[in-house]
């Protein structure tokens, strides 16, 4: 259009001809004939009337194309088209002969129908420049690309996570390889990246993974609760992307395409036997990565984050973090609740009651509508029991409190026989735990009868061969505790039957 003023210009004002136009313009002399006859055509005046724009020249001598109107050409509605495709099953082809069944003199041809349906489509996307004060935003994600890890005991390889975080402003980025991307290890490189930094953003702006993330939402997600201790900790907050709405984080989208390329392509042909040593190779790539200057304007990331992000970043808090995990649990019948595979008891007054566990790498602690209920040293023994007596029933602490040698010391205290006859009961189960309530039915039948009866009725338990509670308590009730055991008797109750099927003893000599 500017070529086209210059041209009219030439001819008008200068008195130039026609080839002394094209060698001015660069425009061929064909060309410059065509215009001007348009021009001469159209009838316009020169100078051109001040109101007459570009788009109104180009129309006055252009030929007038043949539209569609002209051709009675219908265009579809093409809303209703492009909410007829996000159905499921539904295809252009099928859309297009519906239209065409209701247009069928006036229809675009397929390939037409596609096209102008892919310039509506592209013409509906917006994408807003975004703009990042200096310290405001940390951009955080992880790359797609993985580093394999070698046991050097085993020979097997692990794949190492990337963490990447960028700032807004400057485009300063940290990197760090982790084993997982699990919470701990997640907040653990997102600690590390603000030493790295030597301060602290305003926001964070994570990716939905759900580490970040316990419930993903467009309006109103779910921070993860350890990610939000930590940035409570920090005193910085937390804005998760969009859902499917990588746009919302492109610096970051960047960050990682920049790393990959110029730090895990360059370590592609290494072999890592450890993190450490994986962790040392991309820091040292990383300051590279810093410093590498850019191509459309002055300077390098570091340099801008010396000058923008540096100064504006909130310091470091002088209390050292320290990771929690977040859980909520319900009370068991046996008052214990279960983290990490292992129980931790609490008051059996909140039996069925629902609780929080936050745990960090030292303590257990344990809340109940927000109040501490009671705290445990954090154990890592899969199918331990932690229990404090405090926490237990009245019933359950005395029978806590019974051990083998408080049960023999009792017994002993009864008479010699009662001892005797407690440790065959102690002895007679693979765990002294087992035997416990039968030793107490034993010892309390001296409430009932006395010492000195218990005592002899468990002297003539065990002569007449008796091994259990029941057998004890069977002479006491019978009274044959006060019969005298001669060794006349003694010896008759333990003859053998005799029978004819019955082989004895000297059938084997």
């Amino acid at each position: 259009m500017r070529k086209l003023r210059e041209i009219l210009r030439l001819r008008f004002e200068c008195k130039l001809s026609t080839r002394q136009i094209s060698r001015s313009t660069r425009v061929s002399v064909g060309a410059v004939n065509k215009y001007l006859k348009r021009f001469e055509d159209a009838g316009l005046p020169w100078p051109l009337p001040d109101d007459m724009d570009d788009t109104a020249l180009i129309n006055k001598l252009a030929p007038v194309p043949v539209t569609c109107t002209e051709q009675k050409m219908v265009d579809p509605d093409w809303k209703e088209v492009h909410k007829e495709l996000k159905s499921k099953g539904m295809t252009k082809q099928l859309v297009w002969e519906e239209y065409c069944e209701v247009y069928p003199h006036n229809a675009y041809s397929y390939p037409q129908f596609c096209h102008r349906y892919r310039l509506w489509n592209d013409k509906q996307k917006r994408s807003m420049r975004q703009h990042h004060r200096a310290g405001e935003k940390l951009f955080v994600d992880y790359a797609g690309l993985t580093v394999p890890v070698v046991n050097k005991a085993t020979g097997e390889a692990a794949p190492a996570q990337i963490f990447v975080a960028v700032l807004g402003a400057s485009n300063y980025t940290f990197a760090e390889a982790s084993w997982t991307q699990g919470s701990t290890d997640f907040i653990s490189s997102q600690v590390r990246s603000f030493k790295f930094f030597g301060g602290v953003p305003e926001m964070l702006v994570p990716d939905n993974l759900r580490s970040a993330v316990s419930k993903a939402c467009r309006y109103d997600p779910d921070i993860n609760r350890s990610y939000l201790h930590m940035a409570e900790h920090f005193g910085c907050s937390i804005m998760p992307a969009r859902p499917y709405k990588p746009r919302d984080k492109a610096k970051v989208e960047v960050g990682v395409q920049l790393v990959e390329r110029w730090i895990l392509m360059r370590l592609r042909h290494h072999t890592f036997f450890s993190l450490s040593e994986l962790n040392w190779e991309i820091r040292r790539l990383l300051e590279d990565l810093n410093n590498r200057p850019f191509r459309q304007q002055k300077g390098c990331r570091r340099s801008l984050f010396d000058e923008l992000d540096r100064p504006a970043l909130m310091p470091l808090p002088r209390q050292a973090f320290e990771h929690l995990e977040f859980k909520v649990a319900r009370v068991s019948i046996d008052y214990h609740i279960r983290f990490s595979d292992h129980f931790y008891s609490v008051p059996h007054q909140l039996v069925k009651e629902e609780v929080e566990i936050r745990a960090s790498h030292h303590t257990i602690q344990i809340l109940y509508k927000g109040k501490p209920v009671t705290s445990h040293v954090r154990q890592y023994a899969s199918g331990g029991f932690t229990t404090r007596p405090e926490h237990m029933p009245t019933a359950h602490q005395k029978q806590q409190q019974w051990t083998p040698g408080r049960l023999k010391d009792w017994a002993q205290k009864l008479g010699p026989d009662v001892l005797e006859f407690t440790q065959q009961l102690l002895d007679s189960k693979q765990h002294p735990e087992q035997a416990y309530r039968a030793c107490l039915g034993l010892l309390n039948m001296e409430r009932d009868y006395g010492a000195q009866r218990l005592n002899a009725a468990c002297h003539r338990a065990m002569n007449c061969g008796g091994r259990r509670v029941g057998n004890v308590r069977s002479i006491l009730q019978t009274g044959l505790d006060k019969v005298p055991l001669t060794p006349e008797k003694e010896q008759e109750t333990r003859v053998t039957v005799s029978h004819e099927n019955i082989r004895g003893a000297d059938f084997f000599h």
